[in-house]
């Protein structure tokens, strides 16, 4: 029973507060209970065929996805988990908030995963390494586990000081929670005010929300499932880490990642002009407006280290 409250309790709040040496110890079970919301998630996208279509909501879909995939790639990977660039704190504090909208967690806890993958990457502490697990733990069933519901605070020190980032991976539901809300809200209004754009609440909630959420997880996680096993190696590294230009199409730039675990100190990773990286290049423009600062490029020296071929 207090496994199942535990469990309950995740739903609405994530307390690392109990990781301790035994975290590490945990099988890799699923817990069914506490990724319920998530499960529930995915299945909620078939109610497309009850909400029925809209250029709006579909749109508001296409539009979401392309946002949150920039957000988690910019903000919770090459900021929180790499440092690739400098910002103030409030900044710091919109980045959080605009990640938080993929509904992946909080950024503690995703930085804290992400370095713990580079530091062991398709070694037996990766959790998501296709190598060591198979592709479906690799691409979703680690999500799921108890065991990584916690995530070492080791990892994540220099951003665990302060404490409106604590607040909001401890409530990583309520970012989400709200989005949700605000898109049911729009598309009811819409409904009242321009019936003639076929839309309505739950519509814009099953697409706008559900479907693009969903996208936005599945294209992200297909980094560890897929860039782990299918596409090019320019560089040596310690992993099995590999380019593709398909995933960096629909992941804005993070594709390239055999050139990430390369060097991952740089916020740039198409690291050639014709390696597209549209991620890196809002950054460049974010830098100009003086949102941002101090982006890390490449050194010329990493394009020939420990390099394979062209």
């Amino acid at each position: 029973m207090k496994q199942i409250y535990q469990s309950l309790i995740r739903w609405f709040s994530s307390n690392n507060e109990a990781y301790n040496s035994d975290v590490i110890l945990l099988p890799n079970k699923i817990d069914w209970v506490g990724t319920l919301p998530f499960v529930i998630l995915n299945l909620s996208c078939l109610m497309v065929f009850w909400v029925g279509f809209s250029w709006v909501a579909a749109t508001t879909a296409i539009v979401l996805y392309f946002l949150r995939v920039f957000f988690i790639g910019a903000f919770y990977h090459r900021y929180f988990s790499h440092r690739t660039y400098k910002t103030n704190r409030f900044w710091q504090l919109i980045f959080a908030i605009l990640g938080l909208s993929a509904a992946q967690r909080g950024p503690l806890w995703w930085a804290s995963h992400h370095r713990q993958h580079h530091i062991s990457a398709d070694k037996e502490m990766d959790a998501h390494s296709p190598v060591r697990h198979g592709f479906l733990w690799s691409h979703m069933g680690w999500f799921m586990s108890t065991k990584n519901y916690y995530y070492n605070p080791e990892r994540i020190k220099d951003f665990s000081k302060y404490p409106e980032l604590v607040f909001l991976d401890r409530h990583d539901a309520l970012v989400p929670i709200v989005l949700a809300a605000l898109l049911f809200g729009a598309g009811v209004l819409l409904h009242h005010v321009a019936p003639g754009l076929g839309t309505s609440g739950s519509q814009m909630l099953i697409w706008g929300f559900s479907i693009s959420t969903i996208m936005v997880f599945h294209t992200t996680v297909s980094i560890n499932s897929l860039a782990h096993k299918y596409g090019k190696r320019r560089f040596k590294t310690d992993d099995h880490s590999r380019n593709s230009f398909i995933l960096a199409l629909f992941t804005l730039g993070e594709g390239w990642h055999n050139n990430h675990h390369h060097y991952p100190a740089t916020a740039r990773q198409g690291f050639y002009w014709w390696e597209l990286d549209i991620t890196y290049y809002m950054l460049k423009l974010f830098e100009k407006l003086r949102m941002i600062s101090d982006v890390r490029g490449v050194p010329k020296l990493i394009l020939q280290k420990n390099r394979i071929n062209s």
